[in-house]
This record gives C-alpha cells, sequence and structure tokens, in this order.
C-alpha cells in the first residue's frame, strides 16, 4: 500500500487533519512525506498504530508531551508511563471526591455557620476534646515540629532547612488544650530555636487566626486556603530575613472545624488518619519523592520504607516551592477520632501498631503519650509530633 493523504490516514486513525497537522508541528507524529509543491502531508500506514496510540491517549486526557514519552518508549516503559498517569489521576480524582460531596451538600441548602469562638451563637453540631505534644526524640538535638490543638483547629507542622542554629528547646513538651470540648483554649505552639523550627511555627502560627473566625460553612475550605497561603508566603519572608534561614521550609497538616464539617489541607509528609469505628486509614496522601514512585509502579510500598530517598519532599510551604497543597472537605460524626502526626511517627512505628494505640487510648492525651513513646522506643531518629481529637456531641447549655 502506497502513502496515504492526510485525509484518508486521519480516518483510519479517528483523528482529525487538524490534530494530524498540531502532532506534526509537535514533532509527535511527523508525516512519512511533505510533497514539495503542495506541502499535502502523506502518511506511511505503518504509522498507524502510533497515531491510534495518540487517540487512545488524548482519550485518556493525557498531555501530549507525556505522549510523546510513551510513543517514544518501548513497550514495558511505555506500560509504565501510562499506570504512573493513571494513578496520578486516581489520586487527584479521589482528592476531588470530599469536596464535591461537600459541594452538593452546600448546594443544596445545608450550610451552616461557623462562629466566632469569643461570641454567643448557633452552638456547632460536635465539639472536640483534644491534645497535643512534641518531642525532641534520641537522636536529632533541636525539635524543628510544631504541634497545635485548639477548640476548632488541629495543625502539626515539621520545618527544615537553613544553616544550624543555636541550641534550643530539647525533650517533650507538656500536653496542649483541655481535656473537655470546649473551653477557651491555652496552648501554644511548641517550637524550638532552630531554623526549621520557626518555619513551622510561623506556618501554624498564621492560622490561628482561624479560631475566632466567623464565617458561612462555604467560606470554610476557602478561609482555610488562604490562612495556608499566608503561611507559605511567612515562612518565605522568614527565609529572606536570615541569611541562616535561607531555604527553611515545613510541612503542614491541619484541620479545621465547623458544624458537623471539617475542612483539611495538606502538604508535604505529616499525615492525618480517622479512627472511625473499627476502621483506621490515612486520609491525606505524602508528597514524596518515595510515595510518587509507589503510586506510580515503579517500587512497592516495602521497598519504600527503607529508600534511600524517603524522606525526599515534592511539596512544602516554603523552601522555595510553589503554593500547591491539598485541600478538602469531610463529613465528621460523633466517635471519630482524628490523628495528626509528623513523620517521626509513621517512619517509625506501623500503621496497625499506631492504629491499636488509637483505637484503645482512653483520651486524646493518652494516646498522644503513648504514641510519642511508641516513636521513642523505636529509637526516635527524628522529632515526633502528634495531635489527636475525639468528636463528641455538643453539650446543652
Amino acid at each position: 500500500m502506497g502513502l496515504l493523504t492526510i485525509g484518508v490516514f486521519a480516518r483510519a486513525a479517528r483523528l482529525s487533519p487538524k490534530a494530524l497537522r498540531l502532532y506534526d508541528e509537535l514533532g509527535l507524529l511527523t508525516p512519512a512525506r511533505v510533497d514539495p509543491s503542495s506541502g499535502y502531508r502523506l502518511y506511511d500506514p505503518a504509522q498507524l498504530e502510533r497515531a491510534r496510540l495518540v487517540a487512545w491517549l488524548r482519550r485518556l486526557g493525557m498531555p501530549l508531551v507525556r505522549i510523546r514519552a510513551v510513543c517514544d518508549a518501548g513497550p514495558g516503559a511505555g506500560a509504565a508511563e501510562v499506570r504512573a498517569y493513571w494513578a496520578r489521576v486516581e489520586s487527584d480524582t479521589a482528592a476531588r471526591r470530599d469536596l464535591a460531596a461537600f459541594l452538593i451538600g452546600h448546594l443544596s441548602g445545608k450550610d451552616t455557620t461557623m462562629t466566632s469562638a469569643t461570641t454567643t451563637g448557633p452552638r456547632p453540631a460536635f465539639a472536640i476534646r483534644y491534645a497535643a505534644a512534641s518531642d525532641t526524640g534520641t537522636v536529632r538535638e533541636r525539635n524543628e515540629d510544631t504541634a497545635y490543638a485548639g477548640p476548632r483547629l488541629l495543625a502539626v507542622a515539621d520545618g527544615f532547612g537553613g544553616a544550624s542554629g543555636p541550641s534550643g528547646l530539647s525533650g517533650p513538651s507538656g500536653l496542649s488544650g483541655p481535656s473537655g470540648p470546649s473551653g477557651t483554649d491555652t496552648s501554644a505552639p511548641r517550637a524550638a530555636d532552630t531554623p526549621g523550627a520557626p518555619a513551622s511555627a510561623v506556618a501554624v502560627e498564621a492560622l490561628k487566626a482561624l479560631e475566632t473566625v466567623e464565617a458561612p460553612l462555604g467560606d470554610l475550605l476557602n478561609s482555610l486556603e488562604e490562612a495556608a497561603r499566608r503561611a507559605h508566603d511567612s515562612v518565605n519572608e522568614l527565609a529572606s530575613s536570615d541569611p541562616a534561614l535561607h531555604g527553611v521550609g515545613t510541612t503542614l497538616t491541619a484541620l479545621l472545624w465547623s458544624g458537623s464539617r471539617l475542612a483539611l489541607v495538606h502538604i508535604g509528609d505529616s499525615r492525618a488518619y480517622l479512627l472511625r469505628g473499627d476502621r483506621f486509614f490515612q486520609i491525606t496522601h505524602d508528597h514524596t519523592l518515595v510515595r510518587a514512585m509507589v503510586d506510580e509502579g515503579r517500587i512497592t510500598a516495602e521497598e519504600a520504607s527503607s529508600h534511600p530517598q524517603r524522606a525526599l519532599l515534592l511539596r512544602a510551604l516554603g523552601g522555595g516551592g510553589e503554593f500547591a497543597p491539598d485541600l478538602g472537605v469531610r463529613e465528621v460524626r460523633a466517635g471519630d477520632r482524628y490523628l495528626l502526626c509528623s513523620d517521626g511517627l509513621s517512619a517509625v512505628v506501623g500503621a496497625e501498631d499506631i492504629r491499636e494505640v488509637v483505637a484503645a487510648a482512653p483520651a486524646p492525651g493518652d494516646a498522644v503519650r503513648e504514641l510519642i513513646d511508641l516513636a521513642v522506643r523505636a529509637g526516635g531518629p527524628d522529632n515526633v509530633s502528634c495531635v489527636v481529637a475525639d468528636v463528641v456531641a455538643s453539650r446543652e447549655p
């Protein structure tokens, strides 16, 4: 069979002539020959397989740059590229699912109000009992974590980077927050005087104003996102204020309560878990190189736990990176127990051991102490911070 005109080739490949001209310009699908007089593009029938592959990948929504990588790779490598792309699509879809559910409920007229913590008004459907603590661990000289718990806001941040700072606080900090479902927050961020520590502290400080914000539930996620952006800017300002702080950054995982829902902001490798009934599961996605490699099928979860680059972050606040957190809204239920922690816990204590403590501890303070003890007994190679909160029905006035 001779060369095919662009029209015939387009019909056979189920692509439009306009698309074929674009793919030619991008070097993705170059014609076998271009007539020097007319400029007509002519294609070899053998190119149909590549053209059809391009068409299939476009139906998946794959970007053209990534399609080129698939087409230029061999069959095995091409399959790995498609697997990696689809894993990312599923991850992004899962992150948007809760937000879609929230918007459906919001647009259906189920909005409530997040009232000021310092003024009278409608009581939320639920309240929380909470505790937070941070420990330097047995290896690090300083603590770069910050853990915070209040009536509406929970947060964990793990600072990093910068030149070595002066000696700071060390050893375990006390539990923060009352043990009851309501009350004045007397906690303060726990952080040490070391470059990563102020980064985590200023990030959490930027969120604390949300404790007394009055806003419709529809603005809950926007309020949290704006506060997280302020935290990102604050960390960048900190980095530019002193050469010794150049390059500092921090992870941030935070939950903000309103009525029967909570908003989540997450960036980095600190984590949030939920215990609901007998189910215990992670509700955040690690922004690390090894997690991306697992998602793409390049390594197993077991290999990731001992990978030499397992601490390498892909996203964080500050640190010279873009502001790109995960955001979501979740429905809460009475009896839920939430855990926020830095990787000083999750990197050395298995998920099943964490679950056992979270499920068995009678109160948030007990859970926090036992989890930190677990990390320390496992060697405590990093700072470890935990926040635990129980969702309870609001007390009647």
